[in-house]
């Protein structure tokens, strides 16, 4: 018997031994790597064959095979061992009782085998598997888990399994899928990655219920057509309303992306109706200056949102646009043409007025910054407004007495051209440690009214300058603040706007409406927002802000205080014969945001009016985050004008070592409810949104359940209840409520994420 070492000296110098690699060629899977043997006892012919015997070793670029026996043929550069068969191939490892393999082919078979592979920790047994390449095996009789050791919580049990490492994907046929030993799903084929690469197949099924319509079953294929399209055919069984067809297109690519998302669903139980719904959105760079984009929602009656719609921003959406945008830019303009108009999904209770549609809408804006110390503006609008509304001759709405002339004239056209210029021009005076804006902008509108149905056609013009004077102050001194040193500011600002009054009764309104409160919106010329209305001013907004500031820029509290003052009260109002406020100051706007630490932050803003001696509007929060996967929400909004008072409690928390709760509550303590018409209607304190889950994180698997409640319209609501188990690196069963939590709990973690990642 010949010791080990020695023999491995001799047999590097035989000739299959002798085909040594180059440093620039030698990669795992070099073609021309040199195959290498060792053992303990070896016989033989040197030329042709090998009997190797006691700790076998045969390595191959990326392929190491280790055995009690083996026979190794040299010229076919193959061969079979047996006895404790250990194979790495690759980073993936087999074990076996027998094997046979081509070592430069990377073809044969084992028996008996166990497996691993390494890229997402996928392990099971089998009668058999067959090497069909370096990247495609074939198992017989086999299972496959994620979970590691002997006796895995869950795993999948198919009489035929192909791995396809080049494609990234397994796939299985006649499958059944064990959960702690008992079988959970069949099917007679699917498809698993072995990353997480994207692939074609079928996806997990979802189960769910939802009070409009019961159980609901989807089953989901997905096509991987390219790395930058995809396409997701859904169809799913809704117990009380039948079969709806879904999909999903997504695509992308240098100049253009886009998705587009249908459902439809023939012949409703309940409706008798054809449901459907289209969502399309695309965006195309035709030049390095032109692009063009449309946005298309259509939906087949007013209850589909109601009836259908799984999340929060569908179920309230009531007004789909369809729209269409083509905008060239130039070095310092921008040109634009927009056609758009809306479908409304009336709600039962609450009367939607429709928007007016543009057919078209003609922009073009310019701006210069620093021409001699100036800054420029220019912008340019033409829009033809429609609006088919039959709502439009109720009452006869569209005409109104004007309170001047005592004429009777049109206020809400069918049809109309408005033509609308803006141009500004501000000398900013920019310094450490201050700041001075005069500006003057000029407003021009024309207006051309046509209206069918009553024989009216008319012209308006108006024409306004407005004078504005932006000046702040920036003191800053070193301070403490809980104890730490930072940088305190005090920001004193005064914003003073001079616009003369003109009537503008007569004007049609298209697009405007009155700005809410806020900072930002009292350092605005306009207290409306839109076109149709330019507000009167003679009037002086202050404000101060103060700010903590760390060493790292990181800024620790802000407080603000607000207000403006009317030396002029303002006559300018949204609607004819409404009665213009006689108020000399606006309400006090105050606001505060504190990081009290690492994890604990709040803010809030506060609108009181001084006249009423009441709190208009309110908006508390607070924010707790400890830890990754640990955050609690608490937010309390007021709206009184609106008739509007709620609490909102959200978050996410490990109840022990691996459960997990989330939810949220909106409880509202309004007695009433504000209709669109102005109307109240008496809801009484209830839980307007809720949401309330379990989840419980295993070594391979993740279980869900989820129950959330929505609304869909005025004193209406739909309760969804999710089911979710998820076997890492396989496929997730049940109905998907990540969407709902994500939209739910700010600052949620994915409880699979590593702990070491916050997340927040």
């Amino acid at each position: 018997m010949m010791a080990k070492t020695a023999m491995v000296a001799a047999i590097s110098a035989l000739p299959f031994a002798v085909s040594a690699q180059t440093a620039a060629s030698s990669p795992d899977n070099d073609a021309n790597a040199p195959t290498n043997v060792s053992s303990e006892q070896m016989t033989g012919r040197p030329d042709r064959e090998l009997f190797l015997e006691r700790d076998v070793e045969v390595i191959r670029g990326g392929t190491t095979l280790n055995a009690d026996r083996a026979t190794y043929w040299i010229a076919e550069d193959e061969v079979e061992a047996s006895g404790n068969v250990r194979m790495t191939r690759f980073g993936d490892r087999y074990t076996g009782d027998k094997l046979r393999y081509k070592m430069d082919a990377g073809e044969g078979y084992v028996d008996n085998p166990t497996y691993h592979i390494k890229a997402n920790n996928g392990q099971g047994a089998a009668n058999r598997i067959d090497f069909e390449s370096e990247d495609r095996a074939f198992i017989h009789q086999g299972t496959y888990s994620t979970c590691e050791g002997p006796d895995p919580d869950w795993y999948l049990s198919a009489n035929t399994m192909r791995l396809d490492k080049g494609r990234d994907v397994g796939t299985a046929g006649t499958t059944l899928i064990y959960f702690k030993g008992v079988p959970v799903i069949g099917t007679p084929y699917m498809s698993f990655p072995l990353s997480g690469e994207r692939k074609s197949g079928v996806l997990p099924p979802s189960i769910g219920t939802s009070s409009r319509g019961g159980l609901e079953i989807m089953v989901p294929y997905y096509f991987n057509i390219a790395p930058n399209r995809d396409f997701t055919l859904s169809p799913r069984i809704i117990a009380k309303r039948g079969v709806q067809i879904g999909g999903e297109a997504r695509y992308l690519g240098n100049t253009y992306a886009g998705e587009t998302k249908f459902e439809y669903l023939g012949n409703d139980r309940e409706t008798k109706t054809d449901r459907y719904f289209i969502s399309t959105v695309h965006t195309q760079r035709l030049s390095p200056r032109a692009s063009f984009r449309w946005n298309i929602n259509a939906a087949s009656d007013d209850n589909y949102p109601r009836d259908f719609s799984r999340d929060l921003a569908t179920s309230t959406n009531r007004l789909l646009l369809r729209d269409l945008y083509f905008n060239y830019a130039g070095d310092f303009w921008n040109a634009s043409a927009r056609a758009s108009n809306y479908q409304v999904l009336q709600d039962s209770l609450s009367r939607i007025g429709r928007p007016y549609d543009r057919l078209p809408q003609l922009t073009f804006t310019s701006a210069r910054q620093d021409i001699n110390g100036f800054d420029w503006t220019f912008n340019a609008e033409g829009t033809r407004f429609y609006n088919p509304d039959d709502y439009l001759d109720i009452n006869n709405r569209r005409f109104v007495v004007n309170r001047i002339t005592g004429e009777r004239e049109l206020l809400t056209p069918r049809n109309g051209d408005r033509y609308h210029v803006n141009s500004s021009i501000s000398y900013p005076i920019i310094r450490p440690g201050y700041f001075i804006t005069p500006k003057v902008t000029l407003n021009a509108t024309s207006y051309d009214i046509r209206d069918s149905s009553s024989d009216i056609n008319a012209s308006y013009s108006r024409v306004l300058p407005t004078f504005s004077l932006n000046t702040g102050l920036v003191f800053e001194r070193e301070a403490n603040f809980l104890g730490e040193a930072m940088t305190q500011t005090i920001e004193p600002r005064l914003f003073y706007v001079k616009t003369p009054y003109r009537d503008q009764s007569m004007l049609p309104n298209f697009d405007s409406a009155e700005a809410d409160l806020s900072f930002a919106q009292i350092f605005n010329e306009n207290r409306f927002i839109g076109n149709d209305r330019i507000s009167d001013a003679n009037q002086l907004t202050a404000a101060i802000v103060s700010r903590f500031i760390e060493d790292n820029g990181e800024e620790r509290l802000r407080l603000a205080l607000g207000q403006r003052y009317y030396f002029e009260a303002p006559q300018v109002t949204l609607r004819p014969n409404q009665v213009p406020s006689d108020d000399k100051k606006s309400d006090i706007l105050a606001a505060a945001a504190l990081k009290l630490s690492d994890t604990l932050s709040t803010e809030g803003t506060l609108q009181y009016s001084a006249t009423q001696k009441t709190i208009s509007r309110a908006n508390y929060g607070l924010t707790w985050r400890p830890a990754p996967k640990k955050v609690l929400n608490l937010t309390y909004r007021r709206d009184k004008p609106n008739e509007l008072s709620q609490i909102d409690v959200s978050g996410q928390w490990p109840l022990s070592d691996r459960w997990y709760g989330v939810g949220r509550i909106n409880y509202s303590l309004s007695d009433y409810a504000l209709l669109n018409n102005n109307q109240k209607i008496k809801s009484g304190n209830k839980i307007s949104e809720g949401l309330l889950g379990l989840e419980y994180k295993a070594d391979c698997w993740i279980f869900r359940v989820v129950a959330q409640r929505l609304p869909t319209g005025t004193g209406e609501s739909n309760t969804s209840l999710f089911f979710q188990l998820e076997l890492s690196g396989l496929t997730r069963l049940g109905s998907d409520p990540m969407t709902a939590i994500r939209n739910n709990v700010p600052g949620y973690q994915l409880i699979s994420q590593p702990s070491n990642v916050s997340g927040m």
